[in-house]
């Protein structure tokens, strides 16, 4: 799997996760449990993972979708 963004922001990893579903992208939201751990202060962000085939195409998806802000650069 690769990593298609990192946030804290919890309403964009589920609007993300949504659309990646819709989709049909798989996805697994990493760091969780760290961050749960840590408080949930929010400084441990939480990785959104893409299977390493799908990855250009979810970045395509959050691109036309007015989220590509938010990916970094590669």
């Amino acid at each position: 799997m690769k990593e298609l963004l990192r946030t804290n922001d919890l309403v964009l990893i589920s609007r993300i996760e949504a659309l990646l579903d819709e989709a049909g992208l798989n996805c697994l939201v990493a760091d969780g449990h760290m961050s749960a751990l840590e408080g949930s202060v929010g400084f441990l962000p939480r990785r959104i993972l893409v299977v390493d085939d799908e990855i250009d195409e979810a970045r395509t998806l959050l691109a036309e979708t007015g989220l590509g802000g938010f990916l970094p650069d590669v």
